[in-house]
């Protein structure tokens, strides 16, 4: 189409067995642009058709065949200098973990590889009787038997894919689930090229409760911009910006996101030991410079990515030696680090792998072994139930054996595999789930960082960070620096990222971009891919569109009135540290945010809102 679209999108009913393209209006690409706005606007629509068909909603079961799984890529995806293109992202109407809207976002190779197979997007429904994988090569969409893959992990699924089709001509990149999604746990995510992850809110096993096991996608298609020369000067100037940012231009490329572990650190907001404390002086044994210093062989990127802020490691020796892997992330060190008391960054790198490899969420995976541990430690679980695992905050085994326990489905793994939230309910104490919407909350504590508070309970997902990461202004200082602990502005700061961040999920490219680009570059960069006129007010206005949709999309299931935090924050104030004796008071600015949204006093659009932005 020559402009960032394919112009192809396709509905699977597993069901039926059948493949069928569908038309997507102009007229709504350009109001939803694509991944997260679009497959908003998928679910929206396939929520009213359920409907028509006399579905209760508000009793709707997220493994139901009729949960709407979306695959989505973006105008900016797999374009050729395009500023870091090359994530996907994948939302189902309703998630098994939190029951609010599903939504997941991953880097690597597979979202770039969808749209050279000449796919902008498809969603998938119904249920297949036995085990298969989706074959999306050079524009088309094949159902394939897969019984030999179940009971598989990510990388043994992935070498058997990658075995099929070595004769094809060009790569392939694959997204599979583990057995954990086989078995329907609501931690479980989808992983791409292997240690990719569209890893929470539980979207892999949504996947697999359609005894669908994998993708598989590649092809030659170029993606085409409406003005290739014009593009070309943008990206340049872009691309620049990129470089010269120093977040983006030297603090990732150096040491990957792990660079955040001492700057989080340094103003006291660093979660240990189930949020007991937030501050640790062992922070550096598992910082950016330490894992660059000795774990490091070398930068990865994802497709055509500039900053590569990704890092192949290894462990040398030692009880988790480990000769390859790939991470782990900022939040990943975080969950299987400090919140757990581990300062053994082998045993995080194991834990990191051991979760990719049976494709489960790094995040919740750890915050749910720091939340046992805690649990432990106040003697809220019979010692007979966890015996011969070391739930001690510290322990750097007993957090990897429970990892490869939750991976396996063994022992006091099932119980781990159910979540913080369900694991502190199962033995009396859910209030020890340091979770929003059953989503926990990753890596910056809010009472040292106010607006990240905000941003984690009216998330949409749940504890998410990236939804709105007022942490840019708050910590960073980018693109301002504002005061972390003043209430006052935090309404408006939060509102203003929550719809920047739609958006560019709905772009489809990596949020880091916009540590260095604003809402004028990307309605520079939509402009010139697409043709049409995208201004900066358009740039806000699709993400809030996107993010009120989604609001709507809650209430319709029954999920309202979920705008909480566990009340640690708002009781217990940080003990020592930088921030020392702060807590976070969620009353003190959430009907601030609700009425600057437009949103009714339990946090749903008003009808006036509604009509505002035309959502029919």
């Amino acid at each position: 189409m020559g402009n960032g679209y394919m112009g192809k999108f396709y509905h699977v009913n597993l069901t039926s067995k059948t493949v069928e393209p569908f038309n997507v209006p102009m007229e709504t690409l350009k109001r939803h642009w694509g991944g997260s706005g679009l497959g908003t606007k998928f679910i929206w629509d396939h929520i009213k058709k359920l409907e028509g068909k006399g579905v209760n909603m508000k009793e709707f079961d997220a493994f139901s065949p009729d949960n709407l799984l979306v695959f989505g890529t973006g105008p900016g995806t797999g374009i050729t200098g395009f500023p870091s293109p090359g994530r996907h992202h994948v939302m189902t109407l309703k998630s098994p973990l939190t029951g609010s809207i599903g939504s997941a976002n991953s880097g690597g190779q597979f979202g770039a590889f969808l749209k050279r197979a000449g796919v902008d997007g498809f969603t998938i429904e119904g249920k297949a009787e036995a085990p298969v994988f989706l074959e999306i090569l050079n524009g088309n969409i094949v159902i394939k038997d897969a019984p030999e893959l179940w009971g598989k992990t990510v990388f043994e699924t992935d070498d058997a894919l990658q075995a099929k089709y070595t004769e094809v001509g060009y790569k392939i990149s694959t997204a599979v689930v583990g057995p954990p999604a086989e078995r329907l746990e609501p931690m479980a995510g989808i992983m791409n090229d292997r240690h990719r992850a569209a890893g929470r809110t539980g979207v892999g096993a949504v996947m697999a409760s359609k005894n669908l096991k994998g993708i598989v996608t590649g092809g030659q298609t170029k993606v085409e911009t409406s003005d290739p020369e014009k593009f070309k000067e943008v990206s340049k100037k872009m691309l620049a910006k990129l470089k010269e940012n120093p977040v983006t231009g030297s603090g990732l490329p150096t040491y990957g996101t792990a660079v955040l572990v001492n700057v989080v650190n340094s103003v006291g907001s660093l979660p240990e030991k189930n949020w007991q404390f937030s501050h640790s002086d062992q922070a550096e044994k598992i910082s950016g410079e330490t894992l660059s210093e000795k774990y490091l062989r070398k930068r990865h990127s994802c497709w055509g990515c500039t900053i590569a802020c990704g890092r192949l490691t290894k462990v040398d020796e030692g009880p988790f030696a480990i000769a390859e892997t790939e991470g782990p992330e900022y939040e990943s060190i975080w969950a299987f680090g400090s919140d757990c008391g581990v300062y053994d960054m082998g045993a995080i790198i194991m834990a990191n792998h051991i979760c990719d490899e049976y494709g489960m969420d790094t995040i919740s995976s750890g915050a749910t072994v720091a939340t046992a541990m805690e649990l432990a430690e106040k003697g809220y679980i019979p010692a007979e139930d966890y015996a011969g695992l070391d739930l001690k905050f510290g322990s750097g085994q007993g957090l990897v054996d429970a990892i490869k326990l939750m991976g396996k489905g063994e022992g006091f793994g099932k119980k781990l595999m159910l979540g913080s939230y369900r694991l502190g309910e199962l033995y009396g104490h859910p209030e020890l789930s340091m979770s929003s919407k059953k989503l926990d909350m990753p890596a910056y504590d809010p009472r040292g960082i106010k607006g990240i508070g905000l941003n984690y309970a009216t998330s949409n997902r749940g504890g998410c960070h990236v939804t709105g990461y007022t942490i840019a202004p708050e910590v960073v200082g980018l693109p301002e620096q504002i005061d972390r602990l003043d209430y006052g502005t935090k309404p408006t700061w939060v509102k203003i990222f929550q719809d920047f961040t739609a958006a560019v999920n709905s772009c489809v490219n990596c949020l880091f971009t916009t540590f260095a680009l604003g809402a004028d570059d990307f309605a520079e960069l939509m402009s010139v891919v697409t043709g049409w006129v995208v201004t900066a007010e358009d740039v806000l206005k699709t993400g809030e569109i996107t993010y009120n949709m989604q609001r709507l999309i809650m209430e319709k299931i029954g999920f309202v009135a979920q705008d909480k935090l566990p009340p640690r924050l708002a009781n217990e104030p940080i003990p020592e540290g930088p921030s020392k004796g702060e807590v976070f008071k969620l009353d003190e600015v959430l009907q601030a945010y609700y009425k600057l949204r437009g949103w009714d006093e339990r946090g749903v659009p008003t009808p006036e809102k509604v009509a505002e932005l035309g959502i029919l």
